[in-house]
């Protein structure tokens, strides 16, 4: 498969990148744990069907120490036994949120109420910020049909760099 249009051969789509980019390095400095952020982006992702994006984060999880079991189950982890109660509510969260439009009433009370129980505010915003930005990568790699399959750990690091 060919991508329909790289984004990072063209000089506009290259400098949105790069602060698209610099908006997710301001989540690494929150508490909320990287092992959730890669769940939830991983989460979005098989929900969009974003293949670049579910490639980058499965193997960015896996190299920050995520386990093969848990990466195979997040596409069903209600039925899995191996998610914690935290993560749970965010991957609940996740999925409320990206189908957003299949939902008259957006995030349930129920989810918002685990997330609230689970998580501190700096940690709320960091999921709430998580998600976007990963329905928005998801959006931009669907629309240029990114192929999957080529991600390695770190290889944006020069690229997106100013």
């Amino acid at each position: 498969m060919n991508a329909r249009f790289d984004m990072l051969a063209n000089t506009l789509a290259t400098s949105f990148a790069k602060r698209f980019a610099a908006a997710a390095l301001v989540l690494e400095q929150s508490t909320l744990p990287k092992a959730t952020r890669e769940l939830v982006s991983l989460r979005a992702s098989q929900i969009n069907g974003c293949g670049a994006c579910t490639d980058m984060h499965t193997k960015d999880a896996t190299v920050a120490g995520e386990s093969a079991v848990r990466l195979h189950l997040v596409a069903a982890w209600r039925e899995a036994t191996v998610f914690t109660e935290a993560e749970r509510a965010a991957l609940a969260l996740t999925e409320e949120a990206t189908r957003i439009a299949d939902a008259a009433g957006g995030v349930s009370d129920r989810t918002w109420d685990a997330v609230r129980e689970h998580y501190d505010d700096d940690e709320i915003a960091t999921l709430i910020a998580t998600i976007a930005l990963i329905n928005a990568a998801n959006r931009m790699n669907v629309i240029a049909r990114t192929p999957a399959g080529s991600y390695e750990p770190g290889m944006f690091a020069g690229a997106l760099a100013d």
